[in-house]
């Protein structure tokens, strides 16, 4: 069993298209999510994406999740060498600064990771 197991499969192309179809002939988006048995708030996205867009193809699930940090390692380093009482919201500020755009959370993983910590850097 893999890891993916356990992510629903989108609706098929089909199904998205007489939904959206529906709306766009005047039904509700309620009653089309009736019609068909999918929610509200999914007849009402796949009718916006059709207008937006011209379909209502699936996008792509997942994707690539490894962290971007590790190129940035440095920049990093030297914000908490230099200010080792940092949050994680103003390292994020900071590096956002500087064109690097990182979650909280993603941030907080990779300095775990690295062994970064206030304590650990050599600021003499």
């Amino acid at each position: 069993m893999s890891l993916g197991d356990d992510m629903p499969a989108p609706y098929s192309g089909d199904l998205r298209e007489r939904v959206a179809a529906a709306v766009a002939a005047g039904a509700s988006a309620r009653s089309a999510a009736a019609r068909f048995g999918v929610s509200v708030s999914t007849a009402i996205r796949w009718a916006q994406r059709v207008r937006a867009e011209g379909h209502a193809e699936a996008r792509v699930m997942g994707g690539d999740h490894r962290s971007r940090l590790p190129a940035h390692r440095a920049a990093v380093v030297e914000l908490v060498a230099a200010q080792p009482d940092l949050t994680l919201k103003e390292i994020r500020g900071a590096l956002a600064g500087r064109g690097i755009s990182v979650g909280l959370s993603s941030l907080w993983r990779f300095l775990r990771a690295q062994n970064i910590t206030c304590r650990s850097m050599d600021l003499t």
